[in-house]
């Protein structure tokens, strides 16, 4: 009984394991449809399906298919081993298409039958000496695989992907028919173990016959990656042999593995042809190369250096504005303001910061994108697709390629609306502006207390009234001083302010394009990097999936 107990356990977990492989197998192929040859998703899927439900039905059961050419002599097998008459042979073989069943022991084999599909079916309840060992067993005795009738031929290639487990039963003269072999042997090789190949009518053979005949057919399977099938000689007609072969077919039985070692080899062959037609390359992570190229041209094509060049100029003239001698610093009103004309100035009346809902960003007015610059993103498009999709199957490849222009026609708004929506720091970094400010305004005071002193010194003259009292400043005097000197100091002012103007407008230059280059990188990563990695990962998760599904 523990032993029993051991096995039951053991069982179930090869059960959940083969579970587990199917979701994965499911799972993969869901993430590769669209991206890999219909075909070989079509195939996972039906695996999936057929494991479900032959593990849902009667899963103690095991179905072994007796399948073999016309006059091999496989219903005289199956009449042998079965210790009955039900199979026709010779002449008398019917023309059905359908296959006939024959189940073991008392445990009833209905709904299994019923999902194979095989409405000639028989039980033996009470079995009879022969078949003693073989409770659980449910043979099938197949339509001949090389009969002339297609209906057949579809009969027995439907239930070969069925079964659980397969005995080809081949004659001396047609054991190495290419029929068989190519259409049969060879695509089943992964399915070695839930194989075997009898070689009926040995009793025609001489001793030394039936040797080289079963040395050349072990050769033959093993050249075919079959070399692990079971070979026997038998004889239906004598009983030679037959013995072993229900020794073998009941240690099967008994084992109750055959369903789920077949299962696990449907599986395991779908995964790997899934495998085979999505790709198995690891693909390298994006390189920031083709990143920043990409946000380059996109910096390019949405005007980002005609917004640096206006904050250079925006920042000169305003500060000139602010700093320069105020008798000719007015002149510079008349200039206009590069970036109010851009519609991206974010200061308000009084040069207060004005705050901007991205949200409400509206247009600006920066230059149409030009074709050139059209032709620089889409050639930037096209690399990153070539890098981002390199190492991958045509399928996937196209996937990323889709994915890559997945936002093109969203990325002229969207790269106005980050221009727009960019604070460019235009606001702070000004507060000595207002101290140069007041010290201009104190010497063009200054002139004009000179002015006004020479002036009422001329008035004074004029009327011949006494003059002021003479003030020497520097041995010069006094209203000369204010007058020249507050002149020569406002311009000698606003030339050095000039300088720490320059420089300040290539400070804010600089970031100026740091912070339109991050919010153009936004952009990319949205509209073009997040669909491409999307797609990277869904590339990586079916990968993974096909591993599980192939048990590594």
């Amino acid at each position: 009984m523990a032993g029993k107990g051991l096995a039951l356990l053991h069982r179930r977990d090869e059960t959940a394991h083969l579970t587990g492989r199917v979701r994965a197998l499911s799972e993969a192929a869901e993430l590769c449809s669209g991206r890999v040859p219909e075909p070989a998703v079509a195939e996972a899927r039906r695996v999936v399906t057929q494991t479900d439900r032959r593990l849902a039905v009667s899963g103690a059961a095991t179905v072994v298919a007796l399948a073999g050419a016309t006059g091999s002599g496989k219903s005289s097998t199956f009449n042998a081993l079965t210790g009955t008459d039900l199979a026709t042979v010779g002449v008398r073989r019917p023309t059905t298409s359908t296959a006939l069943a024959c189940s073991f022991g008392d445990d009833s084999a209905e709904e299994l039958l019923d999902w194979l599909a095989i409405p000639r079916r028989h039980a033996l309840s009470a079995a009879p000496d022969v078949a003693t060992g073989l409770d659980g067993l449910v043979l099938l005795d197949l339509p001949d695989h090389d009969s002339t009738e297609a209906a057949h031929r579809v009969e027995v290639d439907r239930l070969v992907q069925l079964v659980d487990m397969l005995i080809w039963v081949v004659d001396p003269q047609k054991y190495a028919d290419a029929a068989l072999h190519d259409r049969y042997l060879k695509p089943l090789a992964s399915h070695a173990e839930v194989m075997m190949v009898v070689l009926n009518q040995v009793d025609t053979l001489t001793p030394e016959q039936r040797d080289s005949c079963l040395r050349d057919l072990r050769r033959l399977l093993a050249a075919e990656g079959l070399g692990s099938a079971e070979v026997l000689g038998v004889s239906a007609r004598t009983g030679e042999g037959l013995s072993a072969l229900r020794s073998r077919l009941g240690r099967r039985v008994a084992e109750k593995k055959a369903a789920a070692v077949r299962l696990a080899a449907d599986v395991t062959a779908a995964a790997t042809g899934l495998a085979a037609a999505s790709g198995d390359e690891r693909v390298p992570p994006l390189p920031t190369s083709a990143v920043d190229a990409m946000t380059t041209s996109l910096a390019q094509a949405a005007a980002v250096p005609v917004v640096v060049d206006a904050v250079d100029k925006a920042w000169r003239l305003r500060g000139g504005l602010a700093t320069g001698w105020p008798v000719l610093a007015w002149l510079a009103k008349f200039k206009p303001d590069p970036l109010r004309r851009l519609h991206l100035d974010r200061l308000g009346s009084g040069g207060r910061r004005r705050e901007i809902d991205p949200s409400g960003v509206g247009r600006t007015s920066l230059p149409a994108t030009t074709g050139v610059q059209r032709a620089r993103v889409d050639s930037a498009l096209r690399t990153l697709a070539d890098t981002a999709s390199d190492g991958m199957s045509r399928g996937w490849s196209d996937a990323v390629r889709r994915a890559v222009r997945s936002g093109e026609s969203e990325l002229p708004d969207a790269l106005d609306r980050a221009v727009a929506g960019t604070d460019l720091d235009l606001s702070g970094h000004r507060r000595w502006w207002r101290g140069v400010q007041v010290l201009q305004w104190v010497l063009v005071a200054a002139v004009v207390a000179g002015l006004v002193w020479l002036g009422s010194a001329f008035v004074l003259a004029y009327l011949r009234l006494p003059p002021l009292p003479d003030v020497l400043w520097w041995r010069l005097p006094a209203p000369t001083v204010l007058t020249l000197g507050g002149v020569l100091a406002g311009l000698l002012v606003a030339t050095v302010a000039r300088i720490g103007v320059v420089v300040g407008a290539r400070r804010r230059a600089v970031r100026a394009r740091t912070a339109l280059r991050r919010s153009i990188a936004a952009v990319t990563e949205r509209l073009v990097l997040e669909p491409v990695r999307t797609e990277r990962g869904r590339y990586d998760d079916a990968r993974a999936a096909l591993d599980r599904a192939r048990g590594a």
